[in-house]
């Protein structure tokens, strides 16, 4: 089952919430809606997006809250979250899935929000998006690449197709080449780790995994990857693809290069894969859709969207 949701336009109304850890900056969480408003757009904000409770921003119950309200209130056509932290994975088992793919709209984060996307996507059918959060990217360092990426990508029911890669970043490196069509699927590594052996681990098989990290030593990703290997995870897609990773290099002399670490893992998979897509933690980041047919050229570095994600 595949549940679209509607494109917006100006005048839709954005729901903002925080179903992971909190904001310490309220001016990003302002500047972030500011940024939603000139864009044409409405604004609601949740009811507790400034809570704060140890590294959570509110307790359980009023995340869910925020997060069901925004699915359930008819007046609101789209969610994004203020940041990722961490958080998402504690709502998992309390989500009123049903009622998610009853009221179908636009749901978008990264990082930890992972969980929810990949979540929501497979319990309900409802496509998500893979994009930018209100503080953490409309409220700080917001390219022209990021911002145009996600307008494309919310507000056109057209097919996205080749996703560019920004302006002045280093070219894609081939780790093993040739080329894959399937859905695509994935996010944040740690996040999707974590999920293994429950109710909500990722689905693989035939897909085109995309995964990216931040602030994680070689080491780590090595252990993520052999992980998700000796779950079988990797062997079962069709393409993999490597987001840009954020501050993941050695820090110790004797540590191998992150990439590596990742041909090490992929390399000898013999699954089309290629490492510098823009996406997750990158400073230009594009909005993909989780659950949308896809393409990549590994020989090329290259992904493309062939499905469309929304409906008018």
């Amino acid at each position: 089952m595949k549940i679209k949701p509607r494109a917006l336009q100006k005048g839709s109304t954005i729901g903002i919430i925080a179903p992971a850890g909190p904001v310490d900056d309220f001016r990003s969480v302002e500047k972030g809606m500011k940024v939603l408003e000139s864009l044409g757009f409405n604004v609601l904000p949740g009811r507790h997006i400034l809570k704060r409770e140890g590294y959570l921003a509110g307790s359980d119950d009023e995340r869910l809250a925020d997060l069901m309200d925004m699915f359930t209130d008819r007046q609101v056509e789209g969610i994004m979250c203020l940041r990722g932290g961490y958080g998402s994975i504690r709502l998992l088992s309390k989500i009123g899935y049903r009622l998610i793919s009853q009221n179908p709209k636009i749901f978008m984060g990264y990082s930890d929000i992972t969980a929810l996307c990949l979540a929501i996507r497979q319990k309900c059918g409802l496509v998500t998006f893979s994009g930018p959060m209100v503080a953490a990217d409309l409220g700080s360092f917001l390219s022209a690449y990021t911002l145009g990426s996600f307008i494309r990508a919310v507000t056109c029911p057209v097919p996205a197709g080749l996703i560019s890669t920004p302006p002045g970043e280093p070219p894609a490196v081939t780790i093993t080449p040739g080329k894959a069509r399937g859905e695509l699927t994935g996010g944040n590594l740690s996040m999707i780790t974590a999920t293994l052996g429950t109710p909500y681990e990722i689905e693989t098989k035939n897909v085109l995994l995309v995964l990216e990290e931040v602030n994680e030593e070689p080491y780590r990703i090595d252990r993520m990857l052999q992980q998700l290997l000796l779950g079988g995870k990797l062997t079962a897609a069709a393409g993999i693809v490597f987001g840009r990773c954020v501050n993941c290099e050695a820090k110790q002399g004797n540590s191998p290069a992150l990439l590596e670490v990742i041909r090490q893992n992929l390399g000898g998979l013999g699954i089309p894969c290629f490492y510098g897509f823009a996406t997750g933690h990158a400073a230009h980041k594009a909005t993909w859709p989780v659950g949308v047919a896809g393409r990549l050229d590994a020989d090329k570095g290259l992904l493309f969207i062939e499905e469309t994600a929304t409906r008018p």
